[in-house]
Order: C-alpha cells, then structure tokens, then sequence
C-alpha cells in the first residue's frame, strides 16, 4: 500500500482496512514515532541494563531518588463517570468480533479489549480488532457465525477500555524509515485517532489498560504519548485515562511514581497475576533462593503474592485511584455440574478476598462468571468503589515483595508446565490469543510462566524433583516427546496433522535450551505468524 505518508504498509489490505489505514491515520502514526521512538528505544535498553543488574545481585527495591513523591500527599485527577465503578470488568481480544460483542453484552461494568496477551498479533487480528472496536463505538458491530447465528450489541454495554501492546512489541507489517513502528504506538495511535471524538459524544472516552511497564519513566513515556495526541487532535488535556497493569516486580516497586508520572490520566493501577509471576521467576532467575516451586502452588495467598496485592489497594486508595484485582480465568464446566460449583466456589473465595483487601473491582476472562463476581462485589462492595478504605494498617517492605515461596515441584507440574505451554503456543500461530485450556482461559503469561520455570529449574541445583530426580534438558525433552503424544491422542491425527504443534515444540525446547533468557516468548514467535 503506498501513500504520500512516511508510514509504508506491507501487510495486505483487506475489506476496510483502507478506513483505518487512511492516510490521515498513517500521517498521525509517524508524527508519534518521529516524536517517541527514540525515548522507547532508550528505555529498552534501561529494561536490558537493569536485568544485568539484578543478575549480578542488585536486587529491586524502592528508589531513593523518588522517596519524596513516596512520601508526600498528592492524588490523581477525577476519573469519569463510567469509570467510577469498576467491580466486574471482562477482558478478551480485540480481533475476534463474536468474542467482543459478548464481552460487551456480558453484563460486566467494563471490557477490557486486548491487542496484548490475549490476541495473537496476526495482521487480520490487529487492523480487524481496530474495525471491530470503532463500529462497537458506533454501535454498528454485528457478527453472523459459521452456523448462522447472529449476534448484536445491547442497548446498554460495557464501558470499553484498550489495551495496546506493550513497549517491546513491534508491529512489522507497518515501518518507518524501513524499520517496524512500535506496537505500542500502533496500537494506541489507530484506536485514539478513529474513536476519541466518538467517544466523547457517547459521553465516554478514550480509555487505555497499559501492559508490562516497568519502571515510572515509561509510564512519563505514556503520558508524553497523550499529551501529544490530545493536542494534536484538539482533544481536550486529561479527556484520556489509563490503568496500569502493575505485572512486572520492578513496577511494584515504583506504583506510587508511577501513579505521579500519569495523575492527570490515570484511573488506577490493576494487579496483573499471571505476568506478575512471570516476571518474579524472570527478574530473579540467576537467585536459587527465589526459585519457584510448581505453578499451582503459586497463589495469591502465597506472601509475595499478598505483600504485592495489599501494597498496590493501599497505594492506590491514598492517591484516590482505583485499585483493580486479578484474573478468575475459570471457563464454565459443561456436562459436570459437581466439578462446576466446585470452580465456582473458589472463584467466589478469591473474589471476596480482594474485596474484603480494598480492591475496587477484579477480572473474569468468561461471561459465566460475570454474575458470581458481581454477587461478591455487589455484597462486600455497596458503593461504586472502596476508595475510603485506605489501609494505613498494611506496611510492605522491599523483603515483603521479594520474599521466597518454597514447595515441591513435581513431575505432574514439570509436564503441566510443557503440555500448556505447546498447546498454548501453537494456538498462538495459528492467530489465537485467548485459548481454552484444562477449563481455563490463557493467554500469554501462561505459556511465560511455563517456559521460564522449566528453564530456571534445569539451571540450578535447586531444580529437582520431589522424588529426588534433577529437572535436566534430557528429561526435558523425554517428557516433550510423551506430552505430544498425549496431546496427539486427545486431538486425534486430523487435528493434530493440522495444527502447528511441531513448530510450537521447536519454540519451546529452544527458548528452555537457550542460555540466554529470552524476555518474552512472543518476540521470537512474531517471526512465525
């Protein structure tokens, strides 16, 4: 596609893809690179540094530097109406049509449209969810299945919120200066230049999640982002809000500065669960002492799991910013009613502990648990949010954040880890994001968390199993091999043969056999899709 902007896009154009690639649009992504990219640049180098630093035994803590904007009493601007109760939001990809408008339709008070963990950045995912969510704010989205079955939007919906790619992720198939734009900026460009206006004359607004920050300098990033964007489209300072998902262990660190660096835009911080764990095994890999044990016994009750929830609700109540609770990834058990309830339960266990912590409201990845959260919330939570409940009895320390938690890995959890994260993988190139596994609904960080613990147990001595066997590459790969038999069997050979499991096998042992630690498994997945 050529045009006179300093944007050339590669990838194919499809039914409508000229309306969003306009070259009005295009002009406006290359005003944001020009500006941005090189601050983006330099901050991932700061991520590459600050790992060297934490690998050599400088382990995070709280910034000296900062300890004023800790320690003095500022809030964040007002949010709007529709973002004053929160306490079911949804979330789900951006590129799948049906999938939105359920969300939207969910009964939930917000949903959370993904270009991030849960949509596998295929082209037709990312400029197709960009179509899906500017005709969702025109109220014009409708989607007829394969079988024939309509669907349409309700009246009334969710308060809609976006989540672009993070600031490692690129887009290829639109470059500048023949290199791949940010993600990032792709993402919140499109989204921001096609429905900003629109959305203010719903009486909404421009409304963003921010993935896998970590540190406040690109969250001041961000906030440059919307400055300029505002000013560019004449919209006014302040009309866009964003949550930060606090998902990284370095970003717990910094969430009061963080919440300083956007307090005209911000609407809270969110506790991100999965890439949290993630980023813990990531951030720490080189320290035996904070291995890990099987990922199932990694809860939130687990104490750095506690430390980080209860630290971001009281951090985010004195700011009077919205303190947002992690995922319930639980999908609705069909056919076995016992095992149903008994999910449930615990769904409903989880919600009532953040609600009783402070949380303003939490996560469901299905429609089916919209209405057993909002029972909880509705319940413990009668106002629009717990902003008054400030917990000045929670004292979190730098140990508290980083504190081990110890158990026993086993066989069951080594294969658990292997099975989910091939299945995961190959879903992902075949272009699915949000993929149903073992009565879960994963995204990305499950896979994450797999591959990174697989890859620390088989380097440390620490790293065996509680029958006494070393975690090693050869009993790595030993179990690869039964686990895609296993997989092969339940699929049968059809869907196997047509899958992508033996190339989604091939990303796996490479990214465990790989001495040095790849940062995100979808950066050298990208290349497949």
């Amino acid at each position: 596609m050529k045009t006179d902007s300093v944007v050339n896009c590669t990838g194919p154009i499809h039914e409508g893809y000229d309306e969003i690639l306009s070259e009005e649009a295009l002009n406006f992504l290359g005003k944001l690179h020009e500006r941005f990219m090189g601050t983006r640049n330099a901050l991932l180098d700061n991520r590459r540094k600050r790992q060297q630093e934490i690998d050599e035994g400088m382990l995070p803590d709280f910034l000296p530097e900062t300890k004023s904007i800790r320690e003095s009493e500022w809030t964040i601007a007002p949010v709007p109406e529709d973002l004053q109760d929160r306490r079911v939001e949804i979330t789900g990809p951006a590129g799948d049509p049906k999938m939105v408008i359920n969300a939207l339709n969910s009964g939930a008070k917000v949903f959370m449209a993904d270009f991030e963990d849960a949509n596998s950045p295929t082209w037709e995912n990312t400029i197709g969810g960009q179509i899906y969510l500017r005709d969702a704010n025109r109220k014009t989205l409708s989607y007829v299945s394969p079988e024939g079955k309509p669907y349409q939007l309700n009246e009334n919906t969710a308060t809609l919120i976006v989540r672009p790619r993070g600031w490692h992720l690129e887009e290829k198939h639109l470059q500048y200066g023949g290199k791949p734009m940010s993600g990032s900026l792709v993402d919140f460009g499109l989204y921001f230049f096609h429905n900003a206006k629109q959305l203010i004359e719903n009486g909404s607004g421009p409304y963003f999640y921010l993935p896998k920050l970590e540190s406040h300098l690109e969250a001041r990033l961000w906030n440059d982002v919307f400055v300029f964007a505002q000013e560019e489209l004449g919209i006014p300072q302040g009309t866009i809000k964003a949550t930060v998902l606090i998902e990284t262990i370095l970003a717990a660190f910094e969430a009061d500065e963080i919440l300083y660096e956007l307090k005209d835009h911000s609407a809270g911080l969110n506790c991100g669960r999965w890439d949290y764990i993630f980023s813990y095994i990531k951030k720490l890999k080189n320290h035996p002492e904070y291995l890990l044990p099987d990922r199932s016994l990694v809860t939130m009750t687990v104490p750095f799991m506690r430390s980080y929830t209860l630290y971001v609700v009281k951090t985010c109540h004195r700011r009077n910013a919205h303190a947002i609770g992690g995922m319930a990834a639980q999908i609705p058990i069909k056919n076995n009613t016992k095992a149903n309830e008994e999910a449930l339960q615990k769904v409903k266990a989880d919600k009532e502990r953040e609600a009783n912590d402070g949380h303003d409201g939490s996560w469901v990845a299905h429609p089916g648990l919209v209405p057993a959260v909002m029972e909880v919330f509705n319940r413990i939570m009668p106002a629009p949010n717990q902003l008054e409940k400030k917990r000045d009895d929670v004292h979190v320390t730098a140990r508290d954040l980083l504190e081990p938690s110890p158990g026993p890995i086993t066989e069951n959890g080594l294969r658990t880890n292997i099975s989910v994260g091939i299945q995961y993988i190959e879903a992902w190139l075949r272009g699915r994001g949000a993929v149903p596994l073992n009565h879960l609904m994963e995204d990305a960080a499950t896979a994450e968390i797999s591959r990174a613990q697989v890859w620390q147990w088989i380097r440390h001595e620490k790293g065996v199993l509680e029958d006494g066997r070393n975690i090693t590459m050869e009993l790595v790969e030993k179990l690869v091999e039964e686990e895609m038999k296993i997989i092969w069997a339940n699929l049968g050979s059809e869907v196997f043969s047509s899958g992508k499991f033996n190339q989604a096998k091939e990303l796996f042992i490479k990214l465990i056999k790989e001495d040095e630690f790849n940062e995100f498994l979808t950066v050298p997945g990208y290349k497949y899709i």
